[in-house]
């Protein structure tokens, strides 16, 4: 089973699981005193450290790089990623990093898990080059984001995908009592499949799903529109109790600098990233490889993230609105002693890889 597809199966049976074990020990206005880590991190990682990390891609683009076997600390690749999956490993102590968008650090907040952003990535060119696009189904008569009233909107709770409804919604003048959501994991074909069969009328739909989905469907009447918000945020996220342990967090920021030169590698390698990630250990096609790098752009990764904390306070209060939770600072979610790693990194052209 390709790995992408064993990714998607995970996600799926873990979610329900991760809300049902959240429903018990907290309320919708309730949230955490998060704390804030401020003591120094150590200048050098002892090599002994083991860092587990749920970053699939992130350890492709090191091992095409050549880079790998260069991290200067033991590391555990665990296969999986995004908010779900992550956060229930956080919650059983077996995973010190993941990669991530920027919502599950929200949820995350709301329902107990104490957690850090400890690296930011974005999109050059952001709105030229989205991360989703809408998908509408055939015969559902959406033309642009006001014609969404009334509407079934697939919605998955948690994740970044269903934050941007609340966001398209709101730039739509509409709330999400004026549609109906739908709560459907965001995995693998699941919105596609939803919105060629009509059980939503729109759906977020992300990577090769923005090709396949009119492709399979275009000729009942499926399309894509454009949501023209920005949607680009990446990261690097971790459990507080990892940064508060001083080893584990001079290993982080070791691995903050390592992810953003594989990442920098990546972009300036497209034909070896095509061929290493998404055909060979995505199951993709080359033609699917290509679509999906032309469509990310460049990667940026701001020294200053003054910008992104606001970006993600509009987000916090957003979310807070629509959901019934109460609003707090945005701030508590950011390991500021990561601010310029990346940045930093990639100016020292250090391990850049060939």
């Amino acid at each position: 089973m390709p790995t992408h597809v064993r990714a998607a199966l995970g996600a799926a049976l873990i979610a329900p699981l991760l809300l049902a074990g959240c429903a018990g020990n907290t309320s919708s206005n309730t949230t955490v005193d998060a704390k804030q880590v401020s003591a120094k991190i150590p200048e050098k990682v002892d090599p002994d450290t083991t860092l587990t990390i749920g970053a699939p891609d992130a350890r492709i683009a090191l091992k095409l790089s050549g880079q790998l076997d260069k991290l200067p600390f033991k590391v555990k690749w665990a296969n999986i990623s995004g908010g779900p999956q992550c956060s229930e490993a956080f919650r059983a102590n077996s995973l010190d990093v993941c990669s991530a968008a920027e919502i599950p650090s929200i949820h995350a907040h709301w329902t107990g898990l104490d957690t850090k952003l400890v690296a930011a990535k974005y999109r050059k060119d952001p709105l030229k080059h989205p991360v989703y696009e809408l998908g509408i189904a055939p015969g559902a008569d959406i033309d642009t984001l006001k014609d969404l009233r009334g509407k079934k909107i697939a919605y998955s709770p948690g994740q970044a995908q269903g934050a941007l409804v609340l966001r398209i919604l709101a730039k739509a003048g509409l709330t999400k009592d004026d549609v109906r959501l739908v709560e459907l994991p965001s995995t693998g074909d699941v919105y596609p499949s939803a919105l060629g069969n009509g059980q939503v009328d729109a759906a977020p739909l992300g990577g090769v799903n923005i090709k396949r989905y009119p492709a399979k469907y275009g000729k009942d009447g499926a399309k894509t529109i454009p949501h023209g918000l920005r949607d680009d945020p990446a990261h690097l996220w971790v459990p507080a109790e990892a940064v508060e342990d001083p080893q584990k967090a001079a290993a982080i920021r070791e691995f903050v600098k390592y992810w953003a030169r594989a990442s920098a590698w990546a972009d300036t390698h497209p034909d070896e990233w095509i061929a290493g990630w998404y055909v060979k250990d995505q199951g993709l096609t080359r033609e699917d490889g290509e679509y999906l790098v032309k469509g990310v752009g460049h990667p940026d990764f701001p020294a200053d993230w003054t910008s992104a904390v606001a970006r993600q306070q509009k987000t916090v209060d957003l979310l807070a609105k629509e959901t019934g939770k109460k609003t707090f600072d945005a701030e508590l979610l950011f390991d500021r002693r990561y601010e310029s790693v990346a940045a930093d990194a990639l100016k020292s052209g250090v391990g850049e890889g060939t």
